[in-house]
């Protein structure tokens, strides 16, 4: 009979790019040696979205950027989240067979429960109170030999944060993609006051473990993550390497891993096409401009404003053609911009203010 086996895994980061790249390693350990896998990480400040999400449909980047936040993506479907350390998250991984055998909601739900929490797991892959507020959202990754379900769950998040991140700006956003549902939510903490991050988690990790054991499947020790950093010179420049303690298999490339969760191109990049129009008056005049966002760039953008500045609303469109939808590139090509109009022709309109104004109404999508 085939011995099978289990693995726990705790992140001791709240990098969620590092904890991504190692989740996304977990996987693959799976994949390849039908490994049973539960890993439990936490984020800083952070918004993840869907493998299929438009980010800036789904939230308030610049507002989340300027805060010192980060926007990752997730290599799962589902919505926009967001984790702090108020905030555990939970990834189950396992061979098909046996993910298939075992419902995984109810076990995260059965633990809650055990708090005195009425839990319940809805038609919409939520875990529940009684009256329906959501304290945990999950999305799925399947490949031929694996799956994988992994969440959140509040235990004393920042909700005010949630609510001002996810919820964008007024623009006239047209786009495609996996649009999120909004619910509403509940800290786990207000239901049960002595219910902690670290009392939940070892919760899980019993939970897991009985499962194991009624399953015939061998489970280790939990085993604690760490990031390892390092530097190697490069042309005279100094780049970070990360790697995993312990060592993995496959740790490797997990610089690689890192860097395409850490990518811009990845983050922003991977939205599907979208439109946007967005207009505002500012002391010089109104503008307003449409865009066609692709991978992130601006394909083509079409200005118009009623500054005196006859030529304006024609130099704005070709600045922004084919910038990067970042508040450092868009200020870049239209300082640029204004510098090479003022050199060419009087202008009425004063060149900074123009591109702080545009840059803002643009970044701020």
């Amino acid at each position: 009979m085939e011995n099978r086996q289990a693995e726990m895994y705790i992140s001791s980061s709240t990098d969620p790019r590092f904890n991504l790249a190692l989740e996304d390693l977990l996987f693959e350990r799976t994949d390849k040696h039908k490994i049973t896998i539960m890993y439990l990480w936490q984020n800083q400040n952070t918004v993840v979205i869907g493998k299929s999400q438009n980010a800036w449909r789904e939230v308030r980047t610049e507002l989340l950027e300027k805060e010192g936040g980060t926007l990752v993506r997730r290599t799962s479907g589902g919505g926009a989240v967001f984790h702090d350390v108020g905030n555990l998250c939970f990834t189950f991984i396992a061979p098909i067979d046996d993910y298939e055998k075992i419902n995984w909601r109810e076990l995260i739900a059965g633990c809650v429960r055990s708090f005195g929490i009425d839990a319940a797991v809805n038609g919409r892959n939520d875990i529940v109170t009684g009256d329906g507020r959501k304290f945990s959202g999950n999305a799925f990754r399947f490949s031929r030999s694996a799956g994988l379900i992994h969440g959140t769950l509040l235990v004393d998040a920042d909700l005010d944060k949630m609510g001002r991140y996810l919820n964008v700006s007024q623009a006239k956003l047209e786009a495609k993609g996996v649009r999120s549902v909004r619910s509403r939510v509940v800290n786990l903490k207000e239901l049960s006051p002595t219910l902690t991050i670290s009392s939940l988690s070892a919760r899980l990790i019993d939970s897991f473990r009985e499962y194991c054991k009624e399953n015939n499947i061998d489970a280790a020790d939990p085993v604690k993550v760490s990031p390892v950093r390092t530097s190697i010179d490069s042309d005279g420049e100094q780049i970070e390497l990360y790697y995993t303690d312990p060592a993995i298999e496959g740790s490797e490339t997990f610089y690689s891993r890192y860097q395409k969760f850490a990518s811009w191109e990845w983050r922003y990049g991977e939205s599907m096409p979208f439109n946007v129009f967005t207009e505002k008056r500012f002391e010089w005049g109104t503008i307003s401009a449409e865009l066609f966002v692709e991978n992130g760039s601006i394909k083509s953008a079409a200005v118009n404003t009623d500054a005196m500045d006859a030529q304006l609303g024609e130099t704005l469109s070709t600045a922004l053609k084919g910038t990067r939808l970042t508040e450092h590139d868009i200020r870049s090509a239209l300082e640029t911009a204004m510098a090479l109009l003022s050199m060419s022709q009087l202008t009425i309109t004063e060149p900074a203010r123009v591109v702080t104004d545009v840059t803002s109404l643009i970044a701020g999508i």
